[in-house]
Parts: C-alpha cells; structure tokens; sequence
C-alpha cells in the first residue's frame, strides 16, 4: 500500500524537497513511499528540481482513506483535506507543535533547526544510517539554503551550517553560496505574475487568539522588483482578507538589505506596533533584520493578539 509523504499547503522548497527526501528515505526502510505537493511550485522549486533531475512530485491535497506522513509542518490550517480521516504514520519537522492530533504512537521527530532538510540529515545519517544520494543531498542543501535565507536568518543554527557543508560535499555542489545565489533570483522572478499568486506563492494561515491571521512572505534579492506593484499586492491583501480573515500581512523581505517591508491590512493596525514596537506608515511597516516568519513574525504577533 502506497504511503504519501506530503508538505504543506503554498509548498516551498523545503516542503517540496523534504517530501522527495523523506519518501527516498522510507523506500530504502521498505515502504512504498509517494513524494506529493498540496500546491504549485514557486520558480525557485522548479530550479532546484530541474538542477537535480527530479520530476514534480505529484499534486495531493486529500489523503481520505490513505496513509500519510507529514513534513515541513503539523498545523491543521496546512495539512492536507480530510487529514483526520486517513491514518498519519509520521511527522517530520522544525516548527513549533501543531495541532494535528493521532489515535496511535507515531514516529515524530521535530528539531529547533532553520530547515527540515537539517532534521532529515540527521534521520539520514544518524538515526537510520542510511548514506544519502548525490541528488537527494542536493534537495536537502538546496532547501536549507532557501529556508535560512543564505545563513542570514534568525532561525539558522549551527547544525544547518554543518549539514549544508556536508550535504554540498555529498551533491558535488563546489559553491553553495554561488548556487544560493541562483536560487535567490529565481525566487525573486515576479514579472508577469498575477498579484495573487505572489501573495500565495509562501503563505499560511494562523490561528492566534481565535482570529484566522494570514502571512504571506516573498524574499526578493531587491524591493524594487515590487515597487512598481505593490498597490496591487495590496489590493489581493484586501481581497483575501475579505476571505473570512481578521489580518493579512505580506513580508517582502529584501535578503541583501537584511531586513521586511510589512504591508498590513487588519482590523486592528495596532496589533503591529504591539508586536514589533513600531507603527504602520500607511500601508507598511520597515522591521530591520526581519527575516524570518517562524520566528520573528509569527510569535510577536501571537503575543501581540493574545495580549
């Protein structure tokens, strides 16, 4: 019986990615393991595939009456339609502890790590012993790199240096920042994009305080590449909001200045000088060193709702 290993939904690279590495990883332990996505792949995904000759993994959003393993995430907001009606036989991740909820023991392995590539590094290497392919370690890297912004995150520890070394080594990648790079511009890629999908391409919904809060996020290589649309990412904020959401805030983190412009649209602006000490100018905000939403965007703003 196939078993499907799935990120979450708006798949990122480290979602996508992980689903390839832990299924490759399951097939060598004998299950017949099935990479999915619950979404469309950003450009910077399709790069990193291409680059390491993996195919799109297959689109699934509903494991009603499968079996399943989960990486990336735990949230019920981001698991995949009827996640309670089929059976979850793992969680692989580096957030915090969800709301997914099992009737039997599972294996569940969750690291204080900047990538989930890092936590199946160590299930690799470490737990079950198993040497990791050129290409698969190339995944791995790859979404370390992306998920830590190039080392620049908050959320990078040390332990996703050492992976990424060691992973570059393995995958024959020379330059890992060079290639980090590469992927940084393919993830910066917005001419011609519709709005929505930008504001979609890295987004999750939140549950803080009983308000439905949504937090997009696009990294870009410079702001300029969104100056000319921003009202036009704001006016999709306003359309998703509209959606049944109290907040809708949009990260456009620029990774050479270190820091997130904060478009904002809420039903109540000062939740964002609570949580960040720093009033909306209009439609925005400048937060200096913001990178990451894990881990300096979504626990100040649960703060600041719950406050």
């Amino acid at each position: 019986m196939a078993v499907y290993v799935l990120g979450h939904k708006s798949p990122d690279t480290d979602s996508v990615t992980a689903a390839i590495a832990f299924a490759e990883l399951q097939k060598m332990l004998g299950v017949d393991a099935v990479p999915c996505r619950q979404g469309d792949l950003n450009p910077e995904t399709k790069v990193v595939l291409e680059k390491f000759g993996f195919a799109e993994p297959e689109l699934k959003t509903d494991v009603s009456g499968d079996q399943y393993m989960l990486v990336d995430h735990s949230d019920i907001k981001q698991a995949p339609d009827n996640w309670d009606k089929g059976e979850l036989l793992a969680v692989v991740d580096h957030h915090k502890i969800g709301d997914i909820t099992t009737p039997n023991p599972i294996l569940f392995c969750a690291m204080p790590v900047g990538c989930t590539g890092t936590v199946l590094y160590t299930l690799y290497k470490d737990v079950y012993k198993k040497e990791i392919p050129a290409n698969v370690a190339g995944l791995m890297l790859s979404a370390i790199l992306s998920d830590t912004v190039l080392f620049k995150s908050a959320t990078c520890t040390d332990a996703d240096k050492a992976a990424a070394e060691a992973l570059a080594k393995i995958a024959g990648v020379a330059d890992m920042m060079e290639w980090g790079m590469e992927m940084a511009k393919a993830k910066s890629a917005v001419d011609g994009v519709a709005p929505k999908d930008l504001v979609f391409r890295d987004y999750k919904d939140f549950n803080m305080s009983g308000k439905n809060v949504g937090i997009g996020q696009l990294e870009l290589v410079s702001l300029d590449l969104v100056e000319k649309i921003k009202d036009d990412l704001y006016a999709e904020l306003e359309k998703v909001k509209a959606d049944g959401r109290h907040s809708v805030f949009l990260m456009l983190t620029d990774i050479m200045k270190e820091g997130t412009e904060l478009l904002a649209v809420t039903d109540d602006p000062s939740v964002v000088e609570k949580a960040f000490g720093k009033k909306l100018e209009g439609k925005s905000v400048w937060l200096p060193g913001v990178m990451s939403r894990k881990k300096q965007m979504v626990p100040p703003l649960e703060k600041a709702f719950a406050g």
